[in-house]
């Protein structure tokens, strides 16, 4: 049998319809995954600015890998660690033209990172500016975040 690009086509079509009346579960989030996700950056936005360790641990999956805009990559406990460890203090921190796209368990946010921040040895202040991207995993009830990673802008 001769494949082209048209029997292709044909053929994933025909897959598609016989497929979906099987059970293949749908794709969809409930509405209210979204607002849940956006909740949780905000929960996330705070704990930063705050240090709060519990939160973290609350917020955060157990297997996260989350990457920084220098191209350091930390587990959860390392996170952890170095964001309570006192080091610098966030002065403002501002998440702004966020999208969040939610399919089945997973979900993206994506969102504009500024802020400033003052290190406590020397009072040296700095400036961020970040794309951020944060990929959501739904574990049991809560939704976790899995992944992280910036992009200087």
């Amino acid at each position: 049998m001769k494949m082209n690009r048209r029997s292709l086509a044909w053929a994933a079509l025909a897959l598609g319809a016989f497929a979906a009346p099987i059970g293949v579960p749908s794709a969809d989030a409930a509405p209210s995954d979204e607002g849940t996700i956006r909740k949780n950056v905000e929960s996330y936005r705070a704990a930063l600015m705050a240090a709060d360790a519990k939160a973290f641990d609350k917020l955060t999956a157990p297997q996260m890998s989350y990457s920084h805009s220098d191209g350091r990559v930390e587990d959860k406990k390392t996170f952890i660690t170095n964001a309570t460890a006192g080091k610098s203090k966030i002065l403002s921190l501002d998440f702004s033209d966020m999208a969040v796209r939610v399919t089945g368990n997973a979900a993206v946010a994506r969102f504009h990172w500024v802020g400033e921040s003052q290190a406590v040895a020397d009072g040296k202040k700095s400036n961020t500016n970040l794309h951020v991207l944060t990929v959501w995993q739904k574990q049991g009830t809560q939704w976790k975040l899995l992944a992280r990673s910036t992009t200087k802008l």
